[in-house]
């Protein structure tokens, strides 16, 4: 995998140190690919992250979002192995896994559902009041000056 230097760019800007720290960050991470998984733009500001967990049941899933990570780990108790199984071919695999997003400011996971094997995380973005586009009026009050030098 190719590396990237950006210690250039911090010679150079001011105030972009986050978005850098970011980037090195994504940088150092390799891709995962497993279990597979989809990401969606549902709408607007509203995403979907859907992971193909065959074999998987609700409590073998763990989900935490902190900060700006979202974390999904899952996996299969030692006591829902069966002994007594014998397979032919083993072709789902259902072993550990652990998948890490990134997410931008203000993104925020808003739920999750398991259904026909494929775990659905919805995720919608949700701009604070203070950061939303806002009219500003102008007022178009006269003020009059007064001659104050009065003739006696």
């Amino acid at each position: 995998m190719a590396t990237y230097d950006f210690s250039p760019f911090y010679r150079s800007t001011v105030g972009f140190d986050r978005v850098f720290n970011r980037l090195d960050a994504l940088v150092g991470q390799e891709a995962k690919s497993y279990p597979p998984y989809n990401i969606e733009k549902v709408g607007e500001n509203a995403f979907r992250i859907s992971i193909a967990v065959a074999g998987f049941a609700e409590g073998d899933i763990a989900i935490e979002s902190k900060e700006n990570n979202l974390v999904i780990k899952g996996a299969k108790g030692a006591e829902t192995e069966d002994k007594s199984r014998e397979f032919l071919h083993r072709g789902i695999a259902e072993r550990a896994f652990e998948l890490r997003f990134q997410l931008a400011d203000y993104v925020e996971v808003t739920g999750a559902n398991l259904e026909n094997g494929l775990l659905h995380v919805e995720l919608k973005r949700e701009l604070p009041e203070s950061k939303k586009a806002r009219q500003i009026p102008i007022s178009a009050a006269s003020k009059t000056i007064e001659d104050k030098s009065s003739v006696n």
